[in-house]
């Protein structure tokens, strides 16, 4: 019956957002100071396979339909398909860049996030470190691993959310890096437990973008 109702759960429609954001390829000429925005990064197999990719084992990840959800939130959402081959750190400048120019253009800190999945999320991870603004928010999903522990001047920074799944391998959690951050850093993780691995993230789900956007929502 408990596993049930959880299965349930994370097919819930998510709550209608009191205003409808809208997804930008990049930052938008016409930046709105009052508006959230989100910049989001997807995982490497859009790099590789496409827009609309399947694997395997996790079926098809639903990159669009995650934009969308995250706009229908209220979030004004900054995304682009990366070329195959992305190198982490020049994409991760070229998003400090992205958060600077909204910055500059008068939007608090408080309301732009770096949101990343995967190597998305490694890449939302140096965002972080690089820009050492604590009140910009990160959230990263299924991000941490071996390789980025070993990356030791890898120092995050800002209002940070980690979100891990319980039988992922490829994304454990990211405590051993959080606690690393300066002590302006706000830091919370999340375990979910749907027993889908690193799928879990592949589809816009409730158990996950709930508790994301609720931590966006908060920083003001």
């Amino acid at each position: 019956m408990i596993r049930t109702l959880a299965f349930c759960l994370l097919l819930l429609p998510l709550p209608a957002a009191a205003r409808t954001g809208a997804v930008h390829p990049d930052v938008p000429k016409q930046i709105d100071a009052k508006a959230r925005y989100v910049v989001f990064l997807h995982g490497k197999i859009v790099e590789d396979k496409g827009p609309r990719p399947r694997h395997e084992r996790f079926g098809v990840y639903e990159y669009r339909q995650i934009l969308d959800a995250l706009a229908a939130e209220g979030f004004q959402v900054i995304s682009e398909a990366r070329p195959q081959g992305t190198d982490i750190e020049r994409y991760a400048a070229k998003v400090a860049s992205q958060v600077q120019t909204l910055l500059r253009a008068g939007v608090p800190p408080e309301r732009v996030s770096v949101v990343g999945f995967s190597k998305g999320g490694g890449i939302a991870i140096m965002v972080s470190s690089r820009l050492r603004n604590d009140r910009v928010n990160f959230v990263f999903l299924a991000a941490c691993g071996g390789w980025i522990f070993e990356q030791t001047q890898v120092r995050p920074s800002g209002r940070v959310l980690s979100i891990y799944e319980a039988s992922d391998r490829g994304g454990v959690s990211c405590k051993p890096l959080l606690d690393r951050g300066g002590p302006g850093m706000r830091k919370k993780e999340i375990r979910i437990e749907t027993g889908k691995e690193h799928g879990a993230f592949f589809q816009p789900r409730p158990v996950w973008l709930r508790p994301l956007a609720e931590w966006l929502r908060g920083a003001g």
